[in-house]
């Protein structure tokens, strides 16, 4: 847990950081909380999560992926888990498993510019989950918003260090 202290106190704490879950109510007498939102990969035991500006490593994780409950090193009462209720849980990026080729943090592209050929097409708002696949919400330059799928017939390329999503409008907006 020092090597994460020290992170933050150091000016890393600017770093990217991946949102992992929110504190939700208190389980149990031993400082263990659920978890709303979770990201299951994220919360695995030894983990270091930010809440706020401090860190803290996972001691102990049960529950399900879907709804999960955690106990962090320190945080050894109801009361103290009741203090951290509503906060985000947040882990640095680099800290982060590896994603198989092709996949992404939501995170790493928020703020892509998304482009078809030379066409600028606008700007990657956040990523959402619907029922069929993911897809990306990108605000137009012109105003308003354009759901882009991710899926193949969609997405040509992703650059994520150039921020940069190369997309076939025809394709998502129907045309032709």
């Amino acid at each position: 847990m020092a090597e994460a202290g020290q992170r933050a106190a150091s000016g890393a704490g600017r770093e990217p950081t991946l949102f992992a879950g929110r504190v939700g109510r208190p389980h149990g007498l031993d400082g263990s909380f659920r978890v709303i939102t979770a990201r299951a990969s994220l919360l695995v035991p030894g983990a270091v999560v930010q809440l706020g500006e401090r860190s803290w490593r996972v001691s102990r994780r049960a529950g399900s992926d879907a709804r999960p409950i955690l106990r962090l090193e320190g945080c050894d009462s109801r009361e103290a888990a009741a203090a951290l209720t509503g906060s985000d849980l947040r882990v640095f990026a680099p800290d982060a498993p590896a994603l198989p080729e092709g996949e992404w943090w939501a995170e790493e592209l928020e703020g892509c510019r998304v482009y078809d050929g030379d066409r600028l097409v606008g700007v990657v708002e956040r990523m959402l989950g619907l029922p069929s696949c993911e897809a990306l919400e990108v605000r137009r330059p012109e105003g308003g918003e354009l759901i882009v799928p991710m899926v193949r017939d969609a997405i040509r390329g992703i650059d994520v260090p150039a921020t940069r999503i190369e997309v076939d409008l025809e394709f998502v907006e129907g045309e032709g």
